[in-house]
């Protein structure tokens, strides 16, 4: 039986590794300052291509030195000579890929006098020999001249984890040759990559057109004298030379007398200790929770390191009545429910576990058991301390088994998100590897598709929900430690978990849609739509697919010539700042923005919300994203509520379809009013900033008076107050005299000019964004007033643009920051509020700094002064926070 032979170049994989992700080069360094961007390239290439294959021998062939130390550097001196010399970050990861390939299981090799394509060259003919198949992967082109039916050479392009398939059928369909006249099609063109040249003038095209009429070098030089006479044949009969010793450059040797043989690199799959080792040391948190995960699976893999013993799980019984009633009586049980998918408002249930380490864990697929007292009891009495992933999940999982969750003390999701906001992916299983802790991912259990797949075997699915129940439990004490030291508890008690049961409530409760009016108002679009393309192709003089970039660039700037703003890769830009900037110029720009504009409305916000409409309660059921935004905001999705345009009439009408529940209720709406520049002013104390609130007075037109040098008592324009505000604005965004040169539209030093003014007038909020860029230098991130962390790993790259990056972003975090604190802080004294007054008004939607409410229309004064009383004391700030409210029978008209 033929088996299979895998031989990869290692030389051209890593530099391809090294500039796949050479963007992130400044931000991928481990904390002793190595970089890493070629390593997590080259880790990914043999995960996701390499190891799939199972190959029987497996080999990874490295250049021995450089080539100038073969029989090419003898034979042309200035063989690979002029390359640049490799990146000292390049070099220093060099010689950890070596140590990666053999974690993996696969075979470095390099030979003295030879590059790593003769080593794999030799092999690959010692394998056809042998009657097996080989397969070869690459990022240089050279290589292909060793396809054959027996062996495929595989092309890595776009980075390293993409590849082209080079068979002789391929090859000769792409380039109209055989692999074995690449080395003839080389000797005429030479290599600019290697530094070897071949035939004046003769290029790739040339080159293919003479060896199609001649097949190879032998013969043209056998028939050159019977060329016509021109300037190509005298170049070819000058250079003879150079073309021969070009085609014996090209050619990879197949023959040489290699140390190994195949039976020296047989392959028998990843060494795990091996790979936990490496990716320790290069804190590789990802691969280590995937390659742990993997170790789980296979518990009777011999290679499996000692280390490990941490992960073996208690086994899960199924859960009875008789192990329920020992439950109930526990103070303290691990809870996990599991659904088919990530939105728990619709998804199928699938199972749960509860249980801890003194009693056992035990689950079950039965959810008729909710119904049983003892399960009642544990999911809703506030003295059994649940721990769970996910409280706000639960929350609606048990609203619709017809309980209230009660007793959550720990979520493991809420507590790993204070503790790293960075690269929180919201997985139990990466986030418990950070704690040292590790269990198969879902996908690993149930497959692609992780979770919509469920195994038939049933004991399979509950040990997987056990042992996320077990992880959970055992993660609880270190995992409160650690944001005990970093001053997060109360963040956590006082804000986090009583907001995931506020936000639970939100979701379950809906908001109402009127489909009926939503429909029309896409009707209506509709008409719209077609009226303007109608206009569009008239003002054209043809039709075209408006939706086609291609052809719409066409038409714009070549038919009608207009100037060209930006091109791209593939041809004209035609993006909306573009076309923003050609409207004056011609009227079928404007209608083209117009047809886009409702195209979109109508789309996203009316076909989109149509579609998730409940059609048991006509309501829509966002979810509320808590542990998704490094700044602490919360995001909604499946719909977002929170992107509905508001910039355009148009896209404000789309609120016409909200409403209330019942009738004779009202939709009512209160929002901070500039919060942000409130809690600058409070956290940096400035005393002009803090005057112009604490006297109430309009603070936009008091920094314009500034700005522009007016008097106190000046008037502003309308267009001095829009370049104030979006001075102020750009301060708490950290802009630059560019970024705000582009908002306005005005000369970069005049823009310069503003915030060097500003700076003058609020002369300590200079001072504290110099302090906060400081402090981010020496900590690695920054606080809001509640110690919400924002960690910044690209605060110190050698990079000028990342570095001012996360420059920027550490003057606006604490701001925006904060501003998601106190809303936070404010819907849970809210949804108190309304509790211990009775009222059945219902907390619908956050959007940014506005709560949403509906309310029957006799409690809507009582509401107003209840919600305005609450925001604006939810904290306490060195200036006053405002709040400002309205209310309708309808979302759009509460605004």
């Amino acid at each position: 039986m033929s088996k299979k032979i895998l031989l990869i170049d290692g030389n051209s994989l890593a530099f391809r590794a090294f500039y796949a992700m050479y963007q992130q080069l400044d931000r991928m360094v481990t904390p002793e300052g190595l970089h890493t961007n070629a390593l997590v390239a080259f880790n990914n290439f043999l995960e996701s291509i390499v190891l799939p294959m199972q190959p029987d021998m497996a080999l990874v062939a490295w250049d021995a030195r450089s080539g100038k130390e073969t029989f090419r550097g003898d034979l042309y001196e200035e063989y690979k000579s002029g390359r640049d010399k490799a990146p000292a970050e390049f070099k220093e990861q060099f010689p950890y890929m070596r140590e990666m390939v053999a974690a993996h299981g696969l075979h470095n090799y390099e030979q003295i006098g030879l590059e790593a394509d003769d080593i794999i060259g030799t092999l690959s003919r010692v394998g056809m020999a042998a009657g097996d198949k080989v397969i070869i992967i690459t990022g240089d082109q050279d290589l292909t001249q060793l396809a054959t039916d027996d062996v495929t050479v595989k092309i890595t392009k776009k980075g390293v984890t993409q590849v082209e398939v080079y068979t002789p059928d391929f090859i000769m369909e792409k380039f109209g040759i055989t692999p074995a006249q690449i080395i003839d099609k080389k000797a005429l063109t030479g290599d600019t990559s290697d530094n070897y040249p071949g035939v004046t003038k003769i290029g790739e095209k040339t080159a293919l057109k003479l060896l199609k009429e001649y097949h190879d070098l032998d013969n043209l030089y056998a028939h050159v004298d019977e060329m016509k006479q021109s300037k190509m044949k005298e170049n070819l009969i000058n250079d003879k030379e150079v073309a021969y010793r070009a085609q014996k450059l090209a050619t990879i040797i197949t023959d040489a007398k290699l140390e190994i043989g195949l039976d020296d690199i047989e392959y028998h799959g990843p060494k795990t200790a091996g790979l936990v080792d490496l990716f320790e040391k290069l804190h590789f948190k990802q691969a280590l929770t995937k390659v742990r995960a993997h170790q789980l699976i296979d518990q009777d893999d011999d290679s499996a390191d000692t280390s490990m013993e941490q992960a073996h799980f208690k086994p899960v019984s199924e859960l009875t009545k008789d192990a329920l009633n020992k439950l109930v009586k526990e103070d303290t049980l691990a809870f996990q429910i599991e659904t088919t998918g990530d939105n728990y408002h619709t998804a199928d249930l699938i199972g749960f576990a509860l249980g801890n380490d003194k009693v056992g864990y035990f689950a079950s697929r039965d959810f008729s058991l909710f119904e049983e007292d003892g399960m009642k009891q544990i999911v809703e009495d506030e003295n059994i301390k649940l721990q769970l992933f996910n409280a706000k999940e639960h929350w609606v999982l048990a609203h619709r088994l017809g309980l209230t969750l009660a007793g959550v003390d720990f979520d493991f999701l809420l507590v790993a998100y204070l503790l790293d906001t960075v690269g929180n992916d919201n997985v139990l299983s990466t986030l418990a590897g950070r704690f040292d802790h590790y269990l198969p991912d879902d996908e690993s259990v149930y497959g692609k598709g992780a979770k919509f797949a469920i195994p038939e075997e049933k004991t399979v699915v509950l040990d997987h929900i056990g042992q996320k129940a077990q992880t959970v439990f055992a993660l609880r004490d270190q995992a409160f430690s650690d944001l005990d030291e970093h001053k997060q508890t109360h963040l956590y008690h006082d804000i986090e978990l009583p907001l995931s049961f506020v936000l639970a409530k939100m979701e379950a409760q809906g908001f109402k849609v009127n489909e009926e009016r939503l429909a029309k108002m896409g009707q209506e679009m509709e008409e719209q739509i077609a009226s303007l393309k109608e206009e569009i192709f008239a003002m054209a003089g043809e039709e075209f697919n408006i939706n086609s970039t291609k052809q719409l660039g066409t038409l714009l700037f070549e038919k009608m010539g207009l100037p060209v703003i930006k091109k791209t890769k593939t041809g004209y830009s035609t993006a909306v700042e573009v076309l923003e900037k050609l409207a004056p110029q011609a009227p079928i720009v404007d209608h083209i923005l117009q047809y886009r504009q409702l195209a979109k409305l109508k789309s996203t916000y009316v076909d989109g919300l149509l579609a998730v409409v409940d059609q048991q309660d006509q309501k829509v059921h966002t979810r509320f994203l808590q542990t998704l935004t490094q700044t602490g905001r919360l995001s909604s999705v499946d719909p977002n509520l929170q992107n509905i345009p508001m910039r355009t009439e148009a896209g404000r009408k789309i609120r016409h379809a909200f409403v209330p529940s019942h009738e004779d209720w009202e939709i009512f709406g209160a929002d901070y009013s500039q919060i942000e520049l409130r809690v600058l002013a409070s956290i940096t104390e400035d005393p002009a900033m803090e005057h112009a609130f604490v006297e109430d007075h309009d603070i936009h037109a008091e920094t314009a008076r500034k700005v522009f040098g007016l008097g106190d008592d000046a008037e502003v324009s309308s267009d001095q107050r829009r370049t104030a505000k979006a001075v102020n604005f750009g301060i708490v965004y950290g802009i630059s005299d560019y970024g705000l040169s582009k908002n306005l539209n005005i000369a970069r030093k005049d823009a310069k000019s503003f915030i060097d003014t500003y700076f003058q007038e609020f002369p300590k909020i200079h001072d504290w964004m110099n302090a906060i860029k400081e402090k981010a230098h020496k900590d690695g991130f920054v606080e809001t007033i509640e110690h919400r962390r924002r960690y910044l790993p690209d605060i110190n790259a050698k990079n000028f643009n990342t570095r001012s990056f996360a420059e920027r972003t550490a003057m606006n975090s604490p701001i925006q920051g904060s501003a998601a604190d106190i809303i936070k802080i404010a819907m849970i004294k809210v949804d108190r509020a309304l509790k211990e007054k009775n009222l059945e008004a219902k907390m619908l939607v956050q959007v940014h700094d506005e709560l949403v409410f509906e309310c029957p229309k006799e409690e809507l004064e009582t509401l107003r002064e209840t919600v305005t009383q609450v925001m604006d004391s939810a904290v306490k700030l060195a200036i006053p926070l405002k709040v400002e409210s309205h209310s309708g029978p309808t979302w759009y008209e509460a605004k």
